[in-house]
């Protein structure tokens, strides 16, 4: 059912649950599995000038660290036994996601979220919401279980 499994990262508790999930499913159906992390060049352009390079790497490092834990992930769980293919992509999340989905020809996304709901996730927005919204393909969204600690962005 699934040969092509795309795994979005930003590092947080929540993807860290569904690399867990997308890579009991890939190594159910044997599929090759992407990890992909994108540096948000949004984020990164509405900073101030002067901190925009040092914004860049600290990301493109959560990024490294981010496909690291996927890559170690997949060595560790005993069911997949391919590689992982890691890609690291700039610009709007949601939109590199899914480009990179198609590129690959990928049958499912998977994604974390974090469980935002009301005002709160109206006003910030959800690169998950997006991907599940407008994917042509099907999205696997893993919400972070409540209690639960969450890295954000540190050593994953």
């Amino acid at each position: 059912m699934f040969d092509t499994v795309v795994i979005a990262t930003d590092g947080s508790g929540s993807a860290q649950r569904a690399v867990e999930a997308a890579l009991d499913l890939a190594g159910k159906f044997d599929a090759t599995v992407h990890a992909l992390y994108v540096v948000d060049e949004g984020e990164v352009e509405s900073t101030p000038d002067d901190v925009q390079d040092v914004l860049e790497r600290a990301l493109a490092t959560t990024g490294g660290r981010a496909l690291s834990f996927v890559r170690e992930a997949a060595t560790n769980d005993g069911e997949t036994d391919a590689d992982v293919v890691t890609a690291v992509r700039d610009g709007d999340p949601a939109a590199e996601i899914q480009a990179y989905a198609d590129e690959v020809a990928a049958d499912l996304i998977t994604t974390g979220t974090r469980g935002r709901h009301g005002d709160h996730a109206f006003l910030l927005g959800s690169v998950a919401e997006e991907i599940v919204r407008n994917a042509p393909m099907p999205v696997l969204s893993v919400r972070q279980l409540e209690g639960e600690a969450n890295p954000e962005r540190e050593a994953v």
